[in-house]
């Protein structure tokens, strides 16, 4: 699969699609609570979606690489699960840690992102490890412009992360994104500098760090010794934490499509870096 450029009406098309994945997320927020279990969020947000922006859930019944379509309409990764957890019926309690991760199709263009949220109180490292992972993500965000390589960003991303004693996760990665939910290229939260792809305006991709608060390998969850095909686990059993922005390459940097008015706020070295 070879990477696409987007034109005008493509990023405007993308733009679109990336306000309303964002807007999702504002809409969950005040929901995200104690008691609530993942499968009334699941249902509020495949409801927002539907009902209110008129988008599609990329998620519901995709393929992917796995032999069983994802069966809900977003992923909400509670504690240890480093992606792709599958929402259910347990209730969130407070001290947990979730990752919402919500990617709509609005007029053919796919709009992803996800956020991290602290249930009620939790520990000063549950809440560490969720800002931190917020600042891997802008740190490799800061690296997008015209010239510059994927590997600057990944770089970027492991230098932080593992700077400040966590570890990033290698089996995921993020994507180049448009009209197909998963392109060209893979986005690394790894690397050297100036190594892998050149980065050009009109590329978009996400950049969706996942770091885990203890070693960096990951695991099928296998409840009762059978996999549900989706959902991937810290091996060590600590708390794993991801966020998520699309972004397009510009002519002079980069631009963060899936901001929106809940969104939160840009870390202050960002604008130190522009």
């Amino acid at each position: 699969m070879s990477i696409t450029y987007k034109d005008a009406e493509g990023v405007a098309g993308m733009r679109v699609a990336c306000r309303l994945a964002s807007e999702v997320l504002d809409y969950l927020t005040p929901h995200v609570v104690p008691g609530v279990t993942t499968n009334q969020i699941d249902k509020l947000a495949h409801d927002y979606i539907t009902q209110v922006q008129g988008a599609i859930p990329a998620p519901l019944n995709y393929m992917g690489a796995s032999s069983t379509p994802y069966p809900k309409s977003i992923c909400t990764s509670v504690n240890h699960v480093v992606c792709h957890g599958i929402p259910n019926d347990k209730p969130l309690k407070k001290g947990d840690i979730i990752n919402c991760d919500i990617t709509v199709i609005k007029d053919g263009w796919h709009g992803d992102t996800s956020r991290m949220f602290v249930v009620g109180d939790a520990s000063i490292a549950a809440k560490r490890l969720c800002a931190f992972t917020y600042d891997a993500m802008w740190h490799g965000i800061v690296k997008v412009k015209p010239g510059a390589h994927l590997g600057d960003i990944g770089f970027a991303i492991q230098r932080f992360a593992e700077s400040n004693g966590f570890s990033v996760v290698r089996e995921f990665c993020g994507h180049g994104i448009g009209r197909g939910f998963h392109e060209e290229p893979q986005v690394l939260h790894y690397g050297r500098p100036g190594t892998l792809e050149e980065l050009k305006p009109g590329m978009t991709f996400t950049i969706e760090p996942m770091i885990n608060a203890g070693k960096r390998e990951i695991k099928e969850d296998a409840k009762g010794g059978q996999y549900d095909g989706w959902t991937i686990v810290t091996r060590d059993h600590s708390l794993s934490a991801q966020w998520e922005h699309t972004v397009l390459v510009t002519e002079t940097g980069y631009e963060v499509l899936t901001l929106s008015a809940g969104s939160p706020p840009v870390p202050a070295f960002v604008s130190a870096a522009a």
